[in-house]
């Protein structure tokens, strides 16, 4: 695509003249005046502006001063008659590029314009690098100040600059994705791609395939060469969600990647190196699924050379309402809507809930108000009927046996049996409780059928 230019001059032959040199490389815009400059300065985004300084009404120095405080950061050229390099010295100061002197050579003004971009794109190149540096050891995303959660920012802070393998684990909502990330974002690899997969979204043969790539013709529908997630991921990091869902063959694959840094495409025997750090988030127990039988030993201790164990939210103290506000704060801007007001007794109420559905759940939650309760005041009885349940009515509802020391998936169990309780069977609602998509929730269904109210 060729670079937008504006050329601004209240002589029509000026004009045309340098829009017929200009215009094989450049998409040529014209302007006879000041004022049509802002117009097409406000509609378009322009990497170049060239502007004669002396034209009838405002100048071409006001044509300079829009254009530097402009959103596209155009490269500024000012044209000017012998005798006016003055003013010319004042337009550079005040951010333009440079200046040539009327009549103006187009060689030389071709080799201005072309500086002009190499630099405008040399600046930009340096705003993105301190812009990384900026994000350098910071957690976008990552709202908190217990001392759980920091505890968990200290170690992604140790294990960023490593090479480490990091098995990121905790409950479903709390955040694993953005515990990767920052990872990645606090590494040498920073520059690289961050390259997701979710690992249970996708069945076993497509998986494969996703993570691999294959060749044409290695089976059936595989029609052209695909590069996988691997590759993808050449030079950054990448992240498997989920992995405790990935089935045996592909756990093998994966086996053979942490051994030796190479894979091979479905259909070929070719081996391709790979420069890619792997970081993979479970809500799921893994060691006691190698005990079972279902998880590859091996492959598990490849994985856990770091783990990164994620609290759920209500072990975080007051974060919860620090999310809260963040997220209303959020919501409310990105809507345009007003904020809602809640009073302390509903801050209370929302500060002891549970969250089974940890950050997920409440961002959920708190966009649910900010559409339905614009700018309104929220009090205790303006909450869902969960906020408000009494230990007894939890106690009640949960046929499974509640203990400090349950697993990991034994607890899920119990959250989604209780989710489906207090919903009625409704999944849609229920997966809503508990923060997941209703996808995941038949996927645990089709797990745990023994949960399934209706079955």
């Amino acid at each position: 695509m060729k670079p937008n230019l504006l050329i601004v001059d209240d002589e029509e032959h000026t004009r045309e003249g340098l829009e017929l040199a200009l215009d094989e490389k450049y998409e040529v815009f014209l302007a006879s005046s000041a004022e049509e400059a802002f117009n097409a300065l406000d509609a378009e985004k322009f990497e170049v502006v060239l502007t004669d300084l002396r034209m009838s009404g405002e100048s071409g120095m006001s044509v300079i001063d829009y254009a530097i405080k402009h959103a596209s950061s155009p490269v500024c050229i000012m044209m000017t008659a012998y005798g006016e390099v003055d003013v010319a010295v004042e337009a550079m100061k005040r951010g333009a590029f440079d200046f040539l002197s009327k009549p103006v050579n187009l060689g030389k003004l071709e080799l201005l314009i072309a500086r002009g971009l190499n630099d405008r794109k040399l600046k930009s190149e340096n705003r993105e690098l301190h812009h990384r540096l900026d994000k350098k050891f910071s957690f976008d995303g990552i709202l908190g100040e217990s001392p759980a959660l920091e505890k968990v920012l200290e170690k992604v802070r140790l294990v960023g600059p490593s090479k480490a393998t990091v098995l990121v684990t905790g409950e479903t909502g709390t955040g694993k994705e953005l515990v990767a990330q920052a990872i990645h974002q606090n590494s040498d690899r920073s520059r690289g791609p961050f390259v997701s997969v979710h690992c249970a979204a996708l069945p076993a043969a497509l998986l494969e395939s996703e993570l691999f790539g294959h060749e044409k013709g290695a089976f059936t529908g595989a029609t052209e060469r695909r590069v996988g997630r691997f590759e993808s991921a050449i030079g950054g990091t990448l992240f498997l969600d989920e992995i405790g869902e990935i089935d045996a063959s592909t756990q093998v694959k994966l086996l053979r990647f942490l051994e030796s840094k190479t894979i091979e495409r479905l259909g070929s025997s070719k081996t391709i190196e790979v420069d890619a750090r792997l970081v993979c988030a479970t809500n799921r127990n893994l060691e006691e699924m190698t005990r079972k039988g279902e998880f590859r030993e091996d492959l598990f201790y490849r994985l856990n050379v770091v783990c990164v164990d994620l609290p759920a939210l209500r072990e975080r103290g007051d974060d919860a309402l620090l999310l809260i506000r963040h997220f209303l704060s959020h919501f409310a801007e990105e809507n345009g809507f007003e904020t809602p007001i809640l009073q302390p007794e509903a801050l209370g109420i929302l500060k002891n809930y549970s969250w089974p559905g940890n950050v997920r759940e409440l961002r959920n939650f708190c966009e649910n108000l900010v559409v339905l309760k614009r700018g309104a005041q929220v009090g205790p009885y303006d909450l869902d009927p969960r906020f408000t349940m009494s230990e007894s009515d939890v106690k009640n509802s949960d046929p499974l046996p509640q203990s400090l020391n349950l697993s990991v998936e034994e607890n899920e169990k119990r959250l989604l049996r209780n989710a489906l309780l207090e919903a009625g069977g409704n999944k849609t609602k229920a997966a809503e409780l508990m923060g997941i998509s209703r996808r995941t929730l038949h996927r645990k269904l089709d797990r745990w059928p023994e949960l399934d109210l209706k079955s």
